[in-house]
């Protein structure tokens, strides 16, 4: 949502209106999210957001453009962020999510009045759920 963000951690000028449009269009197209009798999806949006730590003002932001797309939009919340790459040189996103952070995004949601999605279980015992290619087996921690 904050263009200032968007440039200092991805170097993606025109990134947040960019993803807003996209957004947007996919849910002209596909509508809100359709399942059959067994709870498999048919078609439809969902829409994933990645809680980053310590930018909390940015993801009520998109909660909030979230949320005003449809009464009955879609919302996975994603607590899993793991710093990797670059992120030693923003020491304020250089960490996991905190068990704090995290109920308040909860509270935010609930708030906002999503009702349809999930959100991830917080769970700091997995460090890291990304793959390590160096090694023989890379998905194994």
């Amino acid at each position: 949502a904050d263009e200032k963000l968007a440039i200092k951690y991805s170097n993606a000028p025109g990134y947040p209106e960019l993803a807003k449009e996209g957004i947007l269009e996919m849910q002209r197209q596909v509508g809100d999210l359709v399942v059959d009798e067994n709870g498999i999806a048919k078609k439809g949006l969902v829409i994933r957001h990645l809680i980053l730590p310590g930018l909390l003002k940015n993801t009520k932001e998109c909660l909030k453009f979230i949320r005003s797309i449809s009464d009955n939009i879609h919302l996975s919340l994603m607590s899993q962020y793991n710093p990797t790459y670059k992120t030693t040189d923003f020491p304020e996103i250089n960490r996991t999510l905190t068990r704090e952070e995290y109920d308040e995004v909860k509270k935010m949601a609930e708030e906002l009045g999503f009702k349809n999605g999930w959100i991830q279980e917080f769970d700091q015992s997995v460090k890291c759920l990304n793959p390590d290619f160096i090694k023989q087996n890379p998905f194994s921690n």
